[in-house]
């Protein structure tokens, strides 16, 4: 590995190409999300002045948790398709199939790893943003892009992410936490927490697992039918729920990059016209709008802005991170929503596309993420 002394890390482009660590797939249902994100990154770090100064090294996670490297990497890399596994013939080849601490352990073996100058994780979702991946390339002891361990975490967990947002002060919805022991509980229990969110929150409500992402598992109810279906059909993705209040308000969004200092960009304005933004919504073309920046008061700019940065600190996030909010126009109140650590990174996505609407090209936001990375890692 190469050393990171107490210099400007550009230094280090006079003694060789840096060696980027592209890692993209994993075992979440953003696998596909995870290949588009890892292909503009790939793009980005071979045009401009980025081909001079890095080499591209992928690392694909297939679905079962197997890691590859070399050129079968690059094969999924290039079709921007996730890799077809053959069904397991044999028991032993069933387990296999299980990511576990030996082949954890066995990836300082491959080669390909020991070049890796600095990480790109490109994950989302379960297994890639939650601080699992982070935690293993932290044990590494490599520079990687984003937020660590602990910023990871939180930024995943729902739950845990509100508690720190409600600690820095930060307004949000009304919202109850909910165990899955809770919701596959005896007939007394249940009823009585059904009898709790509808007193508290109301209809309509979200109901959302504590840690997925992309809108997975996410149902909006308006009645007590919905709201039992939904929050058993949440309780089988995840033990951790939560049940939120919903607004009559419009989404906007801002991206925040840096470390100790960071900086905030424009703010953007998602559209719609589904009922909510759920994951068709989302990664369907033509079914939501992104408007930057959003056609907002300066006032309105400036306090999401500020509370972008506000939310990034109170998770200890690092590097890059895109910040939701609800404002509700008919009485100026801005509530926050949640923080996403390692968000959609595609040429069309709002991350990305925040900060080319505040002068930073696409090109140029990949080289200032692996700036930062070497940055973080060097103090």
């Amino acid at each position: 590995m190469v050393g990171y002394p107490k210099r400007g890390v550009r230094e280090v482009w006079k003694m060789k190409k840096l060696r980027v660590g592209l890692l993209f797939g994993g075992c979440s249902g953003e696998h596909e999300v995870s290949i588009s994100s890892a292909q503009a990154i790939a793009n980005a770090l071979l045009t401009d002045q980025n081909t001079n100064r890095y080499e591209l090294l992928p690392f694909y996670i297939q679905k079962d948790g197997r890691w590859q490297a070399g050129e079968l990497a690059q094969q999924v890399l290039t079709a921007g398709t996730s890799l077809q596994l053959p069904p397991p013939t044999s028991r032993l080849e069933t387990q296999a199939l299980i990511p576990s601490t030996q082949q954890l352990a066995q990836l300082q073996s491959l080669p390909q790893v020991a070049e890796v100058d600095v990480w790109f994780p490109i994950l989302h979702g379960p297994n890639g943003e939650d601080g699992t991946v982070q935690g293993l390339l932290k044990l590494m002891q490599v520079p990687f892009i984003g937020s660590g361990v602990l910023g990871s975490a939180m930024g995943m967990d729902k739950i845990a992410m509100k508690m720190a947002f409600a600690m820095a002060g930060l307004p949000q919805v009304k919202y109850i936490a909910v165990n899955r022991s809770q919701v596959w509980s005896n007939p007394c229990v249940f009823p009585k927490l059904c009898d709790q969110i509808e007193v508290t929150l109301g209809y309509p409500c979200f109901v959302k697992p504590a840690n997925l992402g992309s809108s997975v598992g996410i149902s909006k109810v308006r009645s007590r039918s919905q709201l039992e279906t939904s929050l058993d059909n949440a309780a089988s993705y995840d033990r951790r729920l939560i049940v939120e209040a919903a607004v009559i308000a419009r989404e906007l969004e801002c991206a925040v990059l840096g470390n100790d200092h960071p900086k905030a960009s424009a703010v953007g304005e998602i559209t719609y016209q589904s009922d909510f933004y759920d994951y068709e919504t989302k990664y369907t073309q033509g079914k939501a709008d992104l408007l930057i920046p959003a056609s907002i008061p300066v006032g309105v700019t400036r306090s999401i802005q500020e509370m972008a940065l506000q939310a990034f600190a109170a998770i200890d996030a690092a590097g890059l991170a895109r910040v939701d909010f609800f404002y509700v126009e008919a009485t100026g109140e801005v509530l926050i929503n949640e923080i996403n650590t390692l968000p959609g990174f595609t040429a069309t996505s709002m991350y990305p596309q925040l900060w080319a609407a505040s002068g930073i090209s696409f090109s140029d936001l990949v080289d200032q993420l692996i700036q930062l990375a070497l940055e973080r890692h060097s103090n």
